[in-house]
């Protein structure tokens, strides 16, 4: 049986170690082993059986260890789990029970799909990307690796999110639109035209701040 820890111990770790139990093959094909984070002290004052057993600079994976991520924020989550691929770390994809998947939805190694997600058709989601409660993905969407979209997002048909992208809270792209790489898209916006590589945008409509 593998050993599964989860990295990072903030926020959405700890939801992370929430919805792990509601998946069928808890404790059946892995047992939760914990968390990994560089602050040992990182679930000081909450209540949790698994608490952090190592960090994540210093974790050698065994063969037998499987990952899942518990970080949100993109740079943090590329920092800490990159380093753990490169030696050769299994991550695992987590689907919560409650999200619907339509066909020809392909899913990259290390995704995590929160509760309420919705998938509609024909779409990619890269590895390592996040999409959290609530949140919509429309026909022949792409959604890039390492991303993040937060809860209440909406992706509707055709439209792209590029790598390493961060999408806040109820933001949406309107269809056919692109939103490139390294971008983000700030809580409650709506863009209703495409962006570069490596904006900030704001707003209903959308706009580039800074």
């Amino acid at each position: 049986m593998q050993h599964l820890y989860i990295v990072g111990a903030g926020g959405f770790g700890r939801e992370v170690y929430s919805w792990l139990q509601d998946l069928p093959e808890a404790e059946r094909n892995w047992t939760l082993g914990g968390f990994l984070d560089d602050n040992p002290d990182a679930l000081r004052g909450f209540n949790y059986e698994k608490g952090v057993v190592g960090s994540i600079v210093d974790c050698t994976p065994r063969s037998s260890d499987l990952f899942v991520c518990g970080i949100g924020a993109v740079g943090p989550k590329r920092a800490s789990c990159q380093p753990l691929l490169d030696k050769g770390a299994h991550f695992m994809t987590l689907v919560h029970s409650s999200v619907i998947i339509g066909v020809n939805v392909k899913l990259g190694a290390g995704v995590v799909l929160c509760p309420g997600v919705v998938l509609t058709c024909d779409i990619e989601v890269g590895e390592m990307a996040m999409i959290n409660c609530n949140s919509t993905v429309g026909h022949d969407a792409q959604v890039g690796a390492w991303s993040t979209v937060s809860a209440h997002c909406d992706l509707t048909g055709n439209t792209r999110l590029g790598a390493e992208s961060f999408m806040g809270s109820g933001a949406r792209i309107i269809p056919g639109k692109a939103v490139g790489a390294g971008s983000v898209v700030g809580a409650g916006s709506v863009v209703i035209r495409s962006v570069g590589d490596g904006k900030k945008v704001f707003g209903n409509p959308a706009r580039v701040f800074g």
